[in-house]
């Protein structure tokens, strides 16, 4: 365009000059005008490249909070506008992705299961927060190498990550847990990485397994119910007409059978509360008076002085929690003197909460009794219904604390909880 314009008033100049000497003063003019707009245009050509420029420069260094101004000839205002609607597309789109980020970031904190990224020389790119504690006691893990974070881990966890394979793995001496360890490769920036993850599988298969009890429960005492209700109501029509017999034996046989059903009844009605055990409603708790109520019922001795700051949980279902374990204290043969209880405020995996012992000095549990002695319906008692140590977990873990077993050395068994109180 410049050209053009500068062209046309030199040529219209000389064409003057060359026709008439007498208007050659016209054709300078017209050429210096001309001159003149084309520096003009020069200029502003000049100004808006320059504009162009810094924001491509910013847009290479992710910078898309620039704009330039909208001026001069027609196509640069397009031009500039459309530099303009393209940065605030991209500042939009790079919100929506920063956000996006935050909220995975979030999630992947916050999972139980825990996930290391490595790059192709075995070091830590990125840990969420189970693996720190996993691996590290909280503390960050980043650029560590693989091997400084398998060094003082279990012999199980180094084998199955050495394997390069998925599968499953037991970690764990005195409550063992199953594991799942699997990994992927992928290429990010054209540079390998690998991304491990570890995922505790013991207590989500027993909560499938206590789900599939509690609905096998459910549909037995339903169908117990249906049978036994109209039972009790026939004895007791049976005894009301024969009331005026005297027939010792009939008595007797109704007597029997009124007996069985209201047994069966309150039998039924054991293992429903345990189906349908509901939400914790917490509460503060005083630990010695909660004691001093538990010792009117079973006696025992504290083998450790109690937390000072109140508990937070279900006073009643706690309460049931160490009636039952009290009680299968003094049933194992242990002497009264030799239970005991502790209390104790402490920390784990980060979290703050109390850990309550119950241990007697019995003659303790076989290894298979021990791995079946949580689950309903099992028990080494003649009379026993297989609900008291499976209700203490169900409630326990629906305070989201965990119950374990174990043989004390020298004899006896030690039942253990933890209950988070944050």
């Amino acid at each position: 365009m410049l050209a053009c314009i500068l062209g046309f008033g030199l040529a219209y100049g000389v064409q003057l000059w060359l026709g008439t000497g007498f208007f050659w003063l016209a054709g300078l003019l017209s050429l210096t005008l001309a001159w003149g707009c084309g520096l003009v245009l020069t200029r502003n050509l000049a100004r808006s490249l320059a504009a162009l420029e810094i924001g491509l420069l910013n847009f290479k260094d992710n910078d898309f909070s620039v704009s330039i101004p909208v001026s001069g000839d027609p196509q640069l205002q397009g031009l500039a506008r459309l530099f303009n609607e393209a940065a605030d597309k991209l500042r939009k789109e790079r919100q929506y992705i920063y956000q996006r980020e935050l909220l995975l970031d979030k999630v992947i904190q916050s999972s139980p299961n825990v996930m290391l990224l490595l790059d192709d020389r075995q070091r830590v790119l990125y840990a969420n927060d189970a693996a720190r504690h996993l691996f590290y006691q909280g503390q960050r893990v980043d650029g560590l190498m693989l091997d400084e974070l398998l060094s003082a881990m279990p012999a199980e966890l180094v084998a199955a990550v050495a394997q390069g394979k998925d599968g499953l793995f037991v970690m764990g001496e005195d409550e063992p847990e199953t594991w799942h360890l699997s990994r992927g490769r992928f290429l990010l920036n054209n540079q390998r990485h690998q991304l491990i993850l570890l995922k505790q599988l013991t207590r989500e298969l027993n909560r499938q397994e206590v789900a599939v009890w509690k609905k096998v429960i459910r549909i037995i005492s339903h169908e117990l119910n249906n049978s036994v209700a109209p039972i009790a109501s026939m004895v007791n029509s049976g005894k009301l007409l024969t009331q005026d017999l005297d027939e010792p034996k009939l008595r007797l046989i109704f007597d029997t059978i009124a007996d069985r059903t209201h047994h069966l009844s309150q039998f039924i009605s054991d293992y429903a509360k345990f189906a349908r055990l509901p939400l914790p409603k917490l509460e503060a708790i005083d630990w010695s008076k909660l004691t001093g109520q538990l010792a009117q019922h079973y006696p025992f001795s504290l083998a450790a002085p109690l937390p000072e700051a109140p508990g937070l949980c279900d006073p009643i279902q706690l309460e049931q929690v160490l009636l039952n374990l009290l009680k299968n204290a003094h049933e194992s043969g242990s002497a009264p003197e030799d239970i005991s209880m502790s209390i104790v405020s402490g920390e784990q995996g980060g979290s703050k909460g109390v850990s309550i012992h119950v241990d007697d000095r019995g003659p303790g549990m076989s290894a298979e009794v021990l791995e079946q002695a949580l689950l309903p319906f099992y028990s080494t008692k003649q009379a026993g219904t297989g609900l008291g140590l499976a209700l203490c977990r169900e409630i326990i873990e629906a305070h989201e604390g965990r119950i374990g077993l174990s043989n004390r050395q020298g004899g006896g068994l030690s039942v253990s909880c933890w209950l988070p109180m944050t």
